[in-house]
């Protein structure tokens, strides 16, 4: 029996991609000691005040159907957040809710891109995004995010990519897998190229309250003259550690919402009530763990850069937020992938740089998410083997 054309256009795009991450995981449950610095799991858990929050909605019956759009108590407080945050007013009609910012990513795409349709894309990019833009049939046309640079998009780069074509730009900022962070001016840079040509400004921003100090965050939601045309994903998996309570939406014009709504209805029909009651309490309360974090991740990717620079040939972009660093390795004579699945051998799983892009094919990502013990054992595994490595190489 034959299938959609949408199962063709994904079926490059799906797990292949964790393959190293898999048999890591299938490695320790055989007893093998590796330390896993593959994904972004936050290094606490759920905070028990929003454990207690579901458990008691869950208690008080609110277990049935929802709104369509989600519930309102939620979309009130994601008003009063944003409105706080980016200095002009929303409404509970600018936000839908779902399961995730995937799930928002995914909708919101479907939303303003189709087949014959391009959307620009920075390219590193989170290993996802390949598949959503491919979901909606448009054509992902990359634009280079040069280490040189940052790491961050540079408005050249994308206008030099336009056509007639081009419907969005997706933007992430802060950045996975780089940790770079957009500014105001090259932000504006970039809202100004979709004004004169008309494209849409995806904004996917989950990582917003794991910048580091010394650093700012800016939503092109902040920026008047250009928020008719952005739309933002977000979620609470990252900020309040709770991943898998898949609780995330999007924001955008009221006129954006209400013509996405009936294809979110279709999808899943609003999220739970009991979930959203606890998000609810997580964004009019803050995150009692996102500080904590930042600290963390910012304190072991500097002890990373320093120790790797000192001792070996390895070379660290140092993030400027999120849960993730980046390590050039070409200086082992190895791409990526065979550094990361030698690695894997010597006790220490990485992410391949290939799985965010070819353009990363001397890099791999290293989760700074693992306790701190747990992290100078990796760090020592990790310039022992790059040490070895060079020695074979002399």
């Amino acid at each position: 029996m034959k299938t959609t054309a949408v199962t063709s256009r994904l079926a490059s795009l799906g797990g292949a991609k964790w393959d190293l991450h898999l048999t890591a995981r299938a490695r320790v449950a055989a007893g093998a000691d590796i330390i896993e610095m593959t994904i972004g799991e936050p290094d606490v858990p759920v905070p028990a005040e929003l454990m207690d929050c579901s458990i008691a909605a869950m208690r008080a019956g609110r277990t049935g159907y929802s709104d369509g759009r989600g519930e309102l108590n939620l979309r009130q407080a994601l008003a009063d957040s944003y409105t706080a945050s980016r200095g002009q007013a929303f409404e509970p009609d600018n936000f839908l809710c779902f399961p995730g910012t995937q799930t928002a990513l995914f909708a919101a795409m479907m939303g303003v891109a189709q087949h014959g349709d391009e959307v620009l894309v920075g390219d590193p990019m989170y290993a996802t995004y390949e598949g959503v833009v491919a979901a909606s049939g448009a054509t992902i046309v990359p634009v280079p995010l040069n280490p040189e640079n940052g790491f961050r998009m540079q408005a050249r780069d994308v206008a030099s990519r336009i056509t007639p074509r081009t419907r969005a730009l997706l933007l992430t900022s802060p950045h996975n897998p780089t940790g770079a962070i957009l500014g105001r001016d090259e932000l504006i840079e970039l809202c100004e190229l979709a004004r004169v040509h008309d494209f849409w400004i995806l904004s996917d921003e989950v990582y917003e309250q794991l910048v580091f100090e010394g650093s700012e965050f800016v939503s092109p939601l902040s920026l008047p003259d250009y928020a008719e045309r952005v739309i933002a994903v977000s979620s609470i998996s990252k900020s309040h550690a709770s991943p898998g309570f898949r609780s995330g939406w999007c924001v955008g014009s009221k006129d954006f919402c209400d013509a996405l709504l009936p294809y979110s209805e279709t999808m899943l029909f609003g999220n739970q009530p009991f979930i959203a009651d606890m998000t609810e309490v997580a964004i009019r309360e803050g995150s009692s763990v996102s500080k904590g974090m930042s600290e963390r991740f910012s304190r072991r990717a500097e002890l990373l850069a320093r120790r790797l620079e000192a001792e070996t040939a390895l070379q660290v972009h140092r993030p400027e937020a999120g849960m993730f660093a980046m390590i050039n390795v070409s200086a082992t004579g190895m791409t990526g992938d065979a550094y990361a699945w030698d690695l894997l051998d010597h006790g220490v799983a990485v992410m391949p740089g290939s799985a965010f892009s070819d353009s990363l094919i001397s890099w791999v990502r290293i989760a700074l998410t693992i306790e701190d013990a747990a992290f100078e054992t990796a760090l020592t595994r990790l310039i022992s083997h790059a040490q070895n490595l060079n020695k074979g190489a002399a």
